[in-house]
């Protein structure tokens, strides 16, 4: 069994036989096996320990044997406790989640202070199949139905090539002490219902159940590797980033089929599920203006495109510009200063730079966001206009009219930025001095 170890660590580049491993023992048997073949097999060890103090004296009982181990393989013993109930509560958590978080942030904490190359932990080819059913249970598509990865960034699972059974043999054999956690019989967890139901159900059906499963989950994920090849190769056809934007083709996704599939994979990473990527799919052939919104993003349906943003994050509603005159970085990157207009001034010809009559304006100016019934002269017209109107004329698209800012004098605007300044504030050949604004 040692032998199959390093075979199946070098075959998949794990980590070489220089690199220090951070190995995770819960005190039950699969962990306990792997620490022990990590050991036989000669790698440099430490070993990290988690209290969850979710089962009172058996998670004592638990810490306990850890400690025993690293004093009898002579290694470090990192190990934490946590209150997993507390935390799980404060974040909305399931428990199972709150103590994976809690594990996983505190293993990388240890692996980086004490300068660990990997994290090793004691999934096997059991969790393979039952990580299988669990994830065709919840619906997460091709992905999820390709198991557990040998390695994840900096964690390793070296016993995926060995099943329970195989690893309880190993513990009888070696007369290596274990800890039973109880939880593991109880059937109100979805994983054990899985273990001791219908894995056992299948292999009456099939005998050589678990074998045909394992080299139908190595083949999805050879297809799972073509697949995402595709679409990605789509998705550079479909999509274009401005900025913080992503614009989507409504003209390229519409020659996509099946579409509903491309479309759900192109928004699943932006946090879209399933229900409303269908409703996305149905506003292709409506008319634009629609949104449509994932915990992190916004979808609107453009004239012509899909245009993905991120939900913003809370703003400070208002910036000064005083007459310091300092250059701003925030909302926006902005130079300022003052010129005098004398024989050699010209007005720079962007919408990026506005000229503005500096005796005109009365200090602090302010910067904030555009609102509804906010209006101006634009530069070259007698008449005043709503901004929502300007925009309509502008053809802008709602996260640009969203993302708008104004430099106001009181409650007048003087320049939508990077757009136009209001036609009261231009240069005129009374002005002897301009404020010049430029955005960076």
């Amino acid at each position: 069994m040692i032998n199959e170890l390093v075979n199946y660590i070098q075959r998949h580049n794990l980590f070489t036989s220089g690199d220090t491993i951070l190995v995770a023992v819960s005190g039950g048997m699969d962990s306990v096996v792997l620490l022990d073949l990590l050991e036989r097999a000669g790698y440099a060890l430490g070993i990290a320990h988690c209290n969850f103090h979710l089962r009172g004296e058996e998670s004592d009982g638990d810490e306990a044997l850890v400690a025993r181990l690293a004093e009898k393989y002579g290694r470090r013993y990192y190990h934490q406790s946590f209150d997993t109930e507390e935390y799980a509560e404060e974040h909305g958590y399931s428990i199972e989640m709150a103590a994976r978080e809690l594990r996983y942030d505190w293993f990388e904490k240890i692996r980086a202070e004490n300068h660990y190359d990997a994290i090793a932990v004691a999934h096997h080819r059991d969790d393979l199949l039952e990580t299988f059913f669990l994830n065709l249970s919840r619906g997460t598509g091709l992905k999820g139905m390709t198991g557990i990865k040998p390695k994840n960034g900096r964690v390793v699972r070296p016993l995926l090539f060995a099943s329970r059974k195989e690893i309880a043999n190993w513990c009888l054999k070696h007369e290596l002490e274990y800890r039973d956690d109880s939880s593991n019989a109880s059937l109100d967890f979805q994983r054990n219902k899985i273990r001791h139901q219908l894995l056992p159900l299948m292999e009456e059906l099939n005998p050589a159940f678990r074998e045909s499963l394992q080299k139908t989950i190595h083949y999805l994920k050879d297809v799972s590797t073509i697949y995402f090849q595709e679409i990605q190769q789509c998705w550079e056809r479909v999509a274009v980033r401005k900025g913080r934007e992503y614009h989507l083709s409504i003209r390229e996704l519409k020659l996509l089929q099946p579409l509903n599939t491309y479309l759900f994979e192109f928004l699943k990473p932006f946090h879209f599920n399933s229900e409303v990527v269908a409703q996305i799919e149905e506003t292709l052939d409506g008319e634009s203006g629609r949104q449509f919104f994932s915990p992190t993003h916004r979808l609107v349906r453009d004239r012509e495109y899909l245009i993905i943003t991120r939900l913003p994050d809370k703003e400070k509603a208002v910036y000064y510009i005083d007459e310091e005159l300092k250059d701003l970085a925030k909302p926006l990157p902005i130079q300022i200063r003052k010129v005098e207009r004398d024989q050699h001034f010209r007005i720079p010809r962007s919408a990026k730079v506005a000229c503005i009559d500096l005796d005109k304006i009365q200090f602090p100016l302010k910067i904030r966001k555009w609102e509804p019934g906010d209006y101006f002269r634009p530069l070259g017209m007698s008449g005043f206009k709503k901004l929502s109107d300007f925009f309509i004329d502008e053809k802008m698209s709602l996260p640009d009219k969203e993302n708008t800012w104004l430099v106001t004098n009181g409650e007048q605007v003087v320049w939508v930025i990077g757009k136009r300044i209001d036609d009261r504030y231009k240069i005129t050949d009374e002005t002897t001095q301009v404020l010049e604004l430029v955005m960076g």
